[in-house]
């Protein structure tokens, strides 16, 4: 992890949702936060693997080539899937109309919800949320895929 990605996260998050979803390049996820770490990680994901990705976020915190959606309601339209960082107590002011809700998932295409720890009750992400973990949250379960995939990049570092 740098201040300017965050490969093995996102490489595990896509490992998950491709047990989930089978091919992730038919996938529509929306990145709700600043570029970041994080947000620059998906990117990078998008562009390898194919996925539409689009933000959602204040102008300002827009990414260089990345579709960005200021309107969250409009953003989560048909989406299959909701990833999240969370919001610098700087930033949260300027974020608060961007917290994914019960709402904001009902509009996606029977999304799911994955933020990058840590996360926040009540900034980013509702309670609500949070709390339905079988119909939305994909709860901290997703995030065991974390191991395998690091095992995977040492393997092949050592040319194994």
């Amino acid at each position: 992890m740098t201040d300017v990605n965050h490969p093995c996260e996102v490489l595990s998050d896509c490992y998950a949702l491709s047990k989930i979803y089978g091919d992730i390049a038919k996938l529509n996820i929306l990145f709700v936060g600043a570029g970041g770490n994080i947000g620059l990680a998906w990117k990078e994901a998008a562009d390898l693997f194919g996925f539409d990705l689009a933000q959602s976020c204040p102008p300002r915190y827009a990414m260089e080539g990345v579709r960005q959606i200021p309107d969250l309601r409009q953003a989560a339209a048909g989406r299959n899937v909701i990833c999240t960082d969370s919001f610098t107590p700087d930033k949260l002011p300027d974020f608060s109309d961007y917290q994914v809700t019960s709402d904001i998932m009902r509009l996606t295409d029977n999304g799911i919800l994955n933020p990058c720890p840590p996360f926040y009750r009540g900034e980013e992400i509702s309670a609500e949320v949070l709390e339905s973990q079988e119909e939305y949250f994909v709860n901290y379960d997703f995030k065991s895929c974390l191991l395998e995939v690091q095992q995977a990049v040492l393997l092949y570092c050592m040319g194994l």
